[in-house]
């Protein structure tokens, strides 16, 4: 135990700005400089990176805290989003401080506390990014508690023993508890070597969600669920149409509705502050207002802007020359691709609950960015950034929608208004229709075969509208990178032996789209592969046999993807033949540094598409918890089925539709296969995003295999045989 805990290896606190924005700022600087190649490179970059962790990690005291009953809890600067992340978190922290998992107590980290994420939670990369430094937090917090044991008990620390929490020497005991009782005077010591793989006790085990229990008590930990007492409620006057201004508002008669505290308003909105929520929402339904459009919008309006040629033009890919320049003599085969405007859908509605006195205010949400939140009350409200308090909920869906919370700014004034706390949230119809959408895409697939079926090219061209750009984490980079980081994700061809061209034209729309799980990885990945599959058929080729052998040696994937699809293939028996009325379909892509492959198996009933089985093959390296994992890939199967199958919104006349469940098809559990068959490899020693990778397949993977059994090429989501 003695060398683990006096050794250093790993961070020190000057090393702080390592684990910052600082060098990936500076990366991206520089691609002014360089300009297409350089920013090339960055693109590349920017689709397997696991980004640095941007937050504090000079303070084991913030992260982890021991009270004198021997609980110990660990502030995650990460939010639980249903993702397990507070699970894997709890694992990495009771391997280095050499506890069990049960005793740590998982909460989210106020603002106040100062453990605050710049990055805040998305990008599939709670656990990744924090792999080394929360274990470093613990090993350090470990190191610390065993510096005062020795005080305590008298002794040289080495001549500690040590298990479970108790540290030990001649026949006396101290626990954590016992250890921190009184101790006002804490050291931080160089952080001490990591434990190695071999002793691991936690980490790759399959541990039970330690956020499990008040799940599914229903325990009051949602956002929806958060209260003052002497709280009052609030209803928020929203836009229902798009690209339009809303003027003249006349609140007479709500002004003298039941329950009506106060009509504030605001530069950018009116609200209406009640004794109840139903007092609140019925008075603002009696606000009038006038609206002013500046065009009109119909979804057609939508499809011509989204359209390849339209937009600002990048290429973001250039290794071989544009399926028309190729002078070899051959066939050129292509096709249209389109998805639609899509929505988040999350079972739980935006809304804040806030509390302003004295000068502060603190805010109760569900958010993904509790930095960004608090950042934008303050400047909003004119307080320092030490006044304001984001306190993050559990969330009851994520999936991007909360990575923009500008609700707390409104709920923050509308209690300073009235001087007590308000809640304010969207009803269903506000949330669908003023959701920060997945915006809709255009692709051209484009490949020249020679007569002897040799491959001479491939070229992926499309459009879309913003996901990183015009975003509340956007840092500003737009005229330097020219393309949306966001909705390029998964765009680039990945099959790296044939020589491939990838274009980009990024598009403005009349309302606000963002982030969405996954981001450009699932509309991508069904243009791209379901045109691999198109190529293998006129070709002659094995669909599978023809990714193997297109993926190089240099690629830094490409060994990692082979093996993936490979054990993919195996796993499910690959075969192009109809057997009993199904056909399967095959799909891979690498998201985030994670190889993942996809094999369906379909059928035709009663003229639509039914999924019995999907196999996943996945790469995502170290497995902190396999359960977690393996659930995580079952969601975006299911999640994956029900965006490629059925959700997309509509536009007519300005207004968005559907505006509630239901009429927004999505997938039922009559929907999701039978079966989710699941290989978990290994290709790294470390680990990598797992939560939205998985989701980049499954639609292209169905489009193939219905490609077997009506030799109809779907090209459009969602998938129809109408």
């Amino acid at each position: 135990m003695a060398s683990d805990l006096t050794k250093n290896k790993g961070l020190k606190r000057r090393k702080f700005l390592k684990y910052t924005g600082v060098g990936v700022g500076l990366m991206i600087g520089g691609v002014w400089l360089g300009r297409n190649p350089i920013r090339r490179k960055i693109f590349e970059l920017a689709e397997t990176m696991i980004a640095p962790y941007q937050g504090d990690v000079s303070d084991p005291l913030i992260w982890i805290q021991v009270t004198p009953e021997n609980q110990i809890i660990l502030h995650s600067s990460k939010v639980e989003m249903g993702q397990g992340s507070f699970t894997g978190l709890a694992q990495l922290a009771a391997e280095e401080l050499e506890v069990d998992v049960e005793k740590i107590k998982v909460v989210h980290a106020e603002t106040a506390s100062g453990n605050i994420d710049g990055m805040g939670t998305g990008g599939s990369m709670s656990v990744a990014t924090l792999w080394k430094p929360l274990r470093e937090m613990a090993a350090t917090m470990r190191l610390m508690l065993a510096k005062k044991a020795a005080e305590k008990l008298e002794v040289s620390i080495d001549d500690l023993a040590f298990a479970n929490g108790v540290f030990s020497a001649k026949n006396r005991g101290i626990t954590y508890g016992e250890i921190v009782d009184g101790v006002t005077d804490w050291e931080i010591p160089e952080t001490p070597v990591l434990k190695k793989r071999s002793r691991f006790k936690h980490i790759g085990k399959p541990i039970v969600r330690v956020d499990l229990y008040d799940k599914v008590i229903g325990a009051p930990i949602f956002g929806i669920d958060a209260s003052y007492s002497d709280m009052l409620f609030a209803s928020v006057v929203r836009s229902r149409l798009v690209d339009a201004t809303m003027s003249n508002y006349d609140t007479s008669v709500a002004e003298n509705m039941p329950g009506v505290i106060k009509i504030v308003k605001e530069d950018d909105f009116i609200s209406v502050i009640a004794k109840t929520q139903v007092e609140a929402d019925n008075a603002r339904h009696k606000i009038t207002f006038d609206y002013t459009t500046n065009r009109s919008w119909n979804i057609a309006d939508v499809e011509k802007e989204i359209t390849v040629g339209n937009g600002r033009k990048t290429i973001i890919q250039k290794e071989g020359k544009s399926i028309e320049e190729i002078d070899e003599d051959g066939d050129i085969i292509s096709l249209e691709f389109r998805s639609p405007i899509g929505a988040h859908a999350q079972m739980e509605p935006n809304g804040a609950v806030a509390n302003y006195k004295d000068g502060k205010v603190e805010i109760k949400i569900s958010t993904q960015v509790p930095k960004v939140t608090r950042d934008e009350v303050a400047s909003a409200l004119g307080l320092s950034k030490e006044d304001v308090n984001i306190v993050p909920t559990f969330l009851g869906g994520g999936f991007g929608r909360r990575l923009h919370t500008p609700n707390a700014i409104q709920a923050a004034k509308m209690s300073k208004a009235v001087g007590k706390p308000v809640k304010s949230f969207f009803d269903r119809k506000q949330e669908f229709q003023n959701d920060t959408f997945r915006p809709p895409t255009h692709h051209v697939m484009k490949a020249k075969i020679s007569k002897d079926k040799k491959i001479l090219g491939i070229e992926h061209q499309f459009a879309s509208g913003d996901t990183l750009f015009n975003s509340a984490l956007d840092p500003g980079v737009e005229q330097m990178m020219r393309a949306d980081i966001g909705s390029i994700r998964g765009g680039a061809i990945i099959y790296d032996l044939l020589p491939h061209r990838t274009t980009y034209y990024h598009v403005d729309l009349p309302f606000a789209t963002s982030f969405w799980r996954s981001l450009g990885l699932l509309a991508n990945a069904f243009a791209i592969e379901s045109f691999m599959d198109e190529i293998a058929i006129n070709t002659n080729q094995d669909p599978i046999q023809l990714r193997l052998n297109s993926i190089s040696n240099d690629n830094p994937y490409g060994e990692r993807a082979r093996k993936v699809i490979q054990a993919c293939a195996d796993k499910a028996k690959y075969t192009d033949q109809i057997s009993n009325g199904k056909a399967m379909g095959f799909a891979s892509t690498v998201d985030g540094g994670s190889p993942c492959a996809h094999v369906v198996e379909v059928s035709i009933e009663d003229d639509e598409i039914k999924v019995h089985k999907v196999t996943v093959a996945f790469d995502c390296g170290i497995a902190v918890n396999p359960d977690q994992v393996r659930a995580q890939i079952e969601g975006c199967v299911c999640m994956g089925i029900s965006a490629s199958m059925f959700e997309k919104m509509d536009l007519r006349d300005n207004k968005l539709y559907p505006i509630n469940y239901g009429a927004y098809k999505m997938a039922l559990m009559r929907h999701t296969p039978r079966e989710i068959d699941i290989v978990l490899l290994e290709g790294a020693d470390y680990p990598g995003p797992v939560g939205e990778p998985p989701m980049g397949p499954i639609g292209a993977a169905i489009g193939n295999a219905v490609r077997r059994l009506t030799g109809k090429r779907l090209t459009t989501l969602p998938l129809s045989l109408g």
